[in-house]
């Protein structure tokens, strides 16, 4: 299976990326070569200087002059710019000058999300006649390296690299990032700026400022600890710990199995690991050939007493993906993702002569899971250079049906706010027109989906607080993907579908990209990409430039009871509406207040109407419509979008 190299870059674990050699820039990480500044509004310009050193900028024609604050932290305002360009850039003071070349004045679009929005163009449909074709020096797109930071960053930590579209740069673009600019550009007329931060399984828990977070509600517990796994990670990782092992004993399954347990504990039945360790895959175990979820693992180390009384490091080598490790029935490291080394402080007085037992708890999403090994060069390391190995490795195997585990707070693909703090925080109040975002199927979860509404709502406003602008939020809502039900089903997608088309109505300034047709459901990327640029373009022509052509397909308006069921009217689309492939809408579903009276119904269309038969009249109270993860739905406008999914309450 291939691994997920490109997810390595994980800020607080890996290495911090170099800055380039030479004089240190004047200007912050965004402000680089064939930049896209926004149009009509005045821009913000920042970097830094020496301590209270004088800065001058100058873009084009127009110069101003600031002073750097005690820390050298310098920004200025420069006034609105019409679309245009190219313009020069540069900074100086006193002992120093940069200069940024071939600066455009258009629209610039914040692209984030998860791998949806990362997918590039070399993986999307028609990829080698899209990229040979792609030559345009009015779009230009940069990449926001992956780093999850535990606080926000003030900039990037190595240089970014705006890139103009043309045969040998497109192919690296997000996908759908760039079909939306350049079918946008054909009636804006005025150069698109990219700025793709995005990171492919990440949950919007990630990307929400820690303010915001703390305003929704729920989430002290983990910004907390998440402060203090900054502060001591140890400390940490030992309370995070307690909430795994609560959790774990919590579970009627596990059947009093304590693995990481001492003494008289039942620790489960262990089996030897091979002796190489390695990716469990390999092991050439049937049983595991194919399997996602959790492992424990366990070894022994043997210490004299001076050893156990020696500043130690535990080494654990790569893992796949998540673990958490526990020396002698105590919980003390944690907060690995993907296949970094793992070296964790043991905490004071934890280790004891003569034999100590550690466990691992392995947590694989997808691909190769593991101890990636090799397996002898796992020990107990001490400042002195020398080692005592782990030896005697054993693993057991959670219950078939507890595949997952609590997930820590630092994890940048199920935790909170450090991919704000890393990606999101660092562009500082960077001029936009908007965003374009593309993620949900990481809170594709029945629970989860339930309460992405307040948070896509929350988002929002986070970022507009973030970037001081009143910037269009363009949402593309999930496509079809997963089995066909058969029978109605109470689905996480279609309820996280229905919380993005709420949050969208809800806001005013938001347009609804609808995807429900153009899915795979055998694949949850689906390779079309150019339709869904397409689909948010026309979006972004409605919202933020006062299109008279609807942002997407018919939206639900009432559902009213009539004499021989529910009428449901529907509005807000261009041209009509038809039915594809059958005489009558399929889909609709009436729903009492519980999952089991759901029911699939009759419908027929009637202009901007459609009649529901209702066998048990009077007892529904809410109307569904293509109420499952891959749905199939034939009720389409005339201009081909598609009526994407809803719930609605009859009045």
């Amino acid at each position: 299976m291939l691994r997920k190299a490109a997810w390595l870059l994980y800020g607080f674990c890996a290495a911090s990326l170099a800055q380039a050699e030479g004089p240190a820039p004047l200007f912050a990480a965004i402000f680089d070569d064939h930049v896209v500044l926004q149009r009509d509004r005045p821009n913000e310009i920042w970097g830094r200087a020496q301590p209270n050193e004088q800065v001058t900028v100058t873009l084009s024609n127009v110069t101003r002059t600031t002073q750097a604050d005690a820390t050298g932290r310098w920004t200025l305002t420069m006034p609105t710019f019409r679309a245009g360009g190219p313009h020069a850039l540069s900074a100086r003071t006193a002992s120093r000058r940069q200069s940024v070349r071939d600066v455009l004045v258009g629209d610039v679009w914040l692209c984030s999300g998860q791998s949806n929005m990362e997918w590039t163009v070399r993986n999307a449909l028609n990829a080698d006649y899209e990229v040979a074709h792609s030559a345009n020096d009015r779009i230009r797109h940069v990449t926001i390296p992956r780093f999850a930071s535990l606080a926000p960053r003030a900039d990037f930590s190595a240089p970014l690299e705006w890139r103009v579209a043309g045969p040998k740069t497109t192919q690296d673009f997000s996908a759908v990032c760039y079909y939306f600019a350049r079918e946008l550009q054909k009636s804006t007329h005025v150069p698109q700026g990219l700025v793709n931060a995005s990171w492919g399984g990440t949950r919007i828990e990630t990307w929400l400022s820690a303010e915001a977070l703390r305003t929704l509600g729920g989430n002290d517990a983990k910004l907390d600890l998440l402060a203090a796994f900054e502060k001591d990670r140890a400390s940490a990782a030992a309370r995070w710990g307690e909430v795994v092992e609560k959790w774990w004993t919590s579970q009627s399954r596990t059947k009093g199995i304590i693995p990481w347990g001492t003494g008289r504990a039942d620790t489960g039945t262990w089996h030897p690991a091979p002796r190489g360790l390695g990716y469990w895959e390999s092991w050439n175990e049937p049983s595991l050939a194919e399997y996602d979820g959790v492992m424990w693992y366990r070894a022994h180390v043997r210490l004299s007493a001076a050893q156990a009384r020696s500043a130690a490091t535990l080494s654990l080598g790569p893992i796949a993906d998540v673990d958490l490790a526990w020396i002698n029935g105590r919980a003390m490291g944690a907060g690995g993702f993907g296949e970094q080394p793992r070296e964790y402080p043991v905490p004071a007085r934890l280790l004891e002569s003569g034999d100590n037992a550690v466990v691992v708890n392995v947590y694989n999403m997808w691909g190769n899971g593991g101890l990636v090994g090799p397996a002898d060069r796992l020990a107990v390391k001490f400042a002195d250079g020398s080692s005592a190995p782990l030896t005697d490795w054993e693993y057991q195997r959670p219950p078939a049906d507890l595949s997952s585990v609590p997930r820590g707070p630092w994890e940048p693909i199920a935790g909170i706010n450090i991919l704000y703090n890393g990606m999101i925080a660092p562009l500082g109040p960077f001029g936009l027109r908007g965003v374009a975002w593309y993620q949900g199927e990481a809170n594709g979860e029945l629970g989860d989906a339930l309460r992405y509404e307040s948070q896509l709502r929350m988002l929002m406003d986070d970022w507009r607080k973030q970037f001081a602008a009143p910037l269009t939020f363009l949402v593309v809502q999930l496509a079809n993907w997963n089995r066909l039900a058969t029978a109605p089903v109470d689905s996480g997608w279609a309820r996280l579908r229905d919380a993005q088309r709420r949050a969208v109505a809800a806001d005013g300034n938001a347009g609804l990209a609808v995807t429900i047709d153009i899915g795979d459901r055998d694949d949850i990327h689906p390779t079309n990409k150019q339709d869904v640029g397409i689909r948010l373009a026309r979006a972004a022509r409605h919202v933020a430039f006062e299109s008279k052509e609807s942002a997407s397909g018919a939206a639900p308006k009432t559902a009213k009871r009539s004499v021989s069921g529910v009428d449901v009217t529907l509005g807000d689309f261009d041209g009509a509406l038809s039915v594809i492939g059958s005489r009558d809408p399929a889909g609709f579903e009436l729903c009492g207040d519980a999952q089991p009276t759901c029911r699939f119904v009759r419908a027929q269309l009637d202009g901007a109407v459609v009649h529901l038969e209702d066998a048990a009249p009077g007892t529904a109270t809410r109307v569904r419509f293509c109420w499952a993860d891959a749905p199939l739905c034939n009720l389409f406008t005339t201009d081909g979008l598609p009526v994407g999914p809803f719930e609605i309450a009859i009045e």
